[in-house]
């Protein structure tokens, strides 16, 4: 099975990005939901005992995760896959300010808070990446860059 990480700033696509693949019949898994993460010291990080059942389950069909934390580096030997979704920050801040699935970014601090994550984590993430995809591109597209370099 390959695994593929789908990881990036908020406001990338990265959900609407699942959902695209999903919908195309493939299996996604957004950690953002169903106890994927715990707070240590303040800090969201992934659950090294939930991550790695996930990881360790065994199918033919790829398996497209979603998420980004600071440990996610520990599981990068297991993914095949790491794909980096950006975008430029006036369009980060555009779908931060419109966006109704999840409310991390609406307030001032979550915003500024991205944008220096723009900055700071992006440049590392963009290091570890097999691909990036800029997502100023429909989602369809994006889903078709993705799957045509991952399958």
């Amino acid at each position: 099975m390959k695994r593929v990480l789908v990881t990036g700033m908020s406001g990338t696509g990265k959900s609407t990005l699942l959902d695209e693949l999903a919908a195309r019949g493939h299996r996604t898994v957004d950690t953002d939901y169903g106890g994927y993460h715990e707070t240590i010291d303040g800090e969201r990080l992934w659950r090294v005992d939930r991550i790695d059942a996930l990881l360790s389950e065994v199918s033919a069909a790829p398996l497209f995760v979603q998420g980004t934390t600071r440990n996610q580096v520990l599981f990068y030997p297991r993914f095949d896959h790491i794909v980096l979704l950006s975008a430029p920050a006036d369009v980060l801040v555009e779908r931060l300010a419109a966006r109704t699935t999840n409310p991390y970014g609406k307030t001032s601090a979550e915003l500024a808070e991205t944008l220096g994550y723009l900055e700071t984590v992006e440049p590392l993430l963009r290091e570890s990446a097999t691909l990036e995809v800029v997502t100023t591109v429909p989602v369809g597209r994006v889903a078709d860059i993705v799957l045509e370099h991952v399958l």
